[in-house]
């Protein structure tokens, strides 16, 4: 019988409903929420799986136990019965990461050390030698977490974040996530089935994230994974998994995704992420489209369907660019113009969004885009009122990477 442990799958704060229907979606069984993450336990092949398929989590860790502490020296000896030697020899490298929450102790790099010491210490007790640290490319990564009064320790199985899709070379000013991408897309209820828009498209994450989703493609395919270092792995059964995930792939799909920015240099690059993706097929067949557009005056493709955008806001956007409230009411005179039928869902830290564009919101998700807290709102598009005369447009910086947050 296969043995269950428990894992723990980080993600961008306000996505972890979205991460649970994921993961159990994925086989993950006991799956609690908590804040920018879900708790879930599951065999060794679903953890697997969850690493090659998950577009939302940002990293998997394996957890190890936990204890009740008083001190550091609590800690240090929980560090000495935790047996890392199932996991690693003592040739390998590590790191240490300590987070805290509400923790009483004084200082974290002196916790990180003593973690540290009753690692080493427990290898030189039952091996006579030790491993050795490497803070930037470590053969394993350790978390620790502390509480008020419990420490946990737990595996990463990832390595690079799982957001890293391998795709991106190519970036603007302030690219999204593709995990929070993928995120907005579940939110706003968009299937392949459905035409989709992205007037500030910058490096192209969302329309990429989508092109994805169409043809089935699991963002961790081309990828390694930290647990591939840890004693005992399986590659047969990692092998296993991507096969699975590679003969779900269809690049052929029926799928309508148009993407635009106003700066040409951006678009080449969103193109050139694209083919990267795999998602050459929808390129050359015209399913997926990169136009250089300036979203004041973009048309759409299909008389009804969704935009979902990540357009410039205060923190994102150049200060020598024009007025963003400004701007965005010229694109709010165009959606209204040209969009009837659409629904736009929009991804902004600045709350008087709707103000400026002169719409009402049908819906606001908060979200959090990086350090930044945001809105995410939904907009249903039907025909306004308009100046008679063309608006004249402003002068400013629309490249939407702007559109895209690390």
């Amino acid at each position: 019988m296969a043995l269950i442990r428990s894992y723990y799958a980080l993600c961008p704060l306000g996505l972890e409903s979205i991460l649970e229907n994921e993961l159990r979606e994925a086989g993950a069984q006991s799956t609690k929420t908590s804040r920018s993450g879900v708790r879930f336990r599951a065999d060794e092949i679903t953890a697997m799986r969850v690493c090659v398929t998950s577009r939302i989590a940002s990293r998997i860790l394996l957890s190890l136990g936990d204890t009740d502490y008083y001190d550091e020296e609590d800690i240090y000896n929980f560090a000495c019965r935790t047996k890392w030697e199932h996991y690693f020899d003592p040739d390998a490298t590590f790191r240490i990461d300590v987070t805290a929450h509400r923790s009483p102790l004084n200082s974290l790099d002196f916790t990180l050390l003593r973690i540290k010491d009753g690692i080493c210490d427990r290898f030189n007790h039952f091996m006579q030698t030790r491993p050795s640290i490497d803070r930037v490319h470590p053969d394993v990564r350790i978390f620790a977490h502390v509480d008020s009064d419990r420490c946990t320790f737990y595996l990463d199985l990832c390595g690079e974040s799982l957001f890293k899709r391998g795709w991106r070379r190519d970036k603007g000013e302030a690219p999204l996530k593709e995990n929070l991408a993928a995120g907005l897309l579940a939110l706003s209820g968009w299937t392949p089935e459905m035409p989709l828009a992205d007037i500030f498209c910058g490096s192209g994450t969302i329309a990429i994230e989508a092109g994805q989703i169409a043809t089935h493609t699991a963002p961790g395919l081309n990828r390694h994974f930290l647990f591939e270092k840890f004693k005992g792995f399986d590659r047969d059964m990692l092998e296993e998994v991507k096969d699975d995930a590679r003969a779900q792939v269809n690049p052929y799909v029926d799928v309508s995704i148009q993407a635009s920015d106003i700066s040409s240099i951006v678009v080449s690059k969103a193109r050139d992420n694209a083919a990267r993706a795999g998602l050459s097929a929808l390129l050359e067949s015209g399913k997926l489209t990169f136009e250089v557009a300036d979203a004041r005056v973009a048309s759409p493709k299909n008389p009804e369907g969704l935009v979902v955008s990540n357009p410039p806001y205060g923190e994102q956007s150049n200060p020598k660019s024009a007025s963003v409230a400004s701007m965005m009411k010229d694109v709010s005179d165009n959606l209204k113009r040209h969009w009837a039928g659409h629904t736009a869902w929009l991804l902004t830290s600045d709350r008087q969004l709707p103000r400026q564009m002169r719409l009402s919101e049908a819906r606001k998700i908060p979200l959090f885009n990086g350090p930044l807290e945001c809105r995410f709102f939904r907009f249903d598009l039907v025909s306004g009122s308009f100046r008679k005369d063309t608006p004249q447009l402003r002068s400013g910086n629309l490249s939407g990477d702007v559109s895209d947050a690390v």
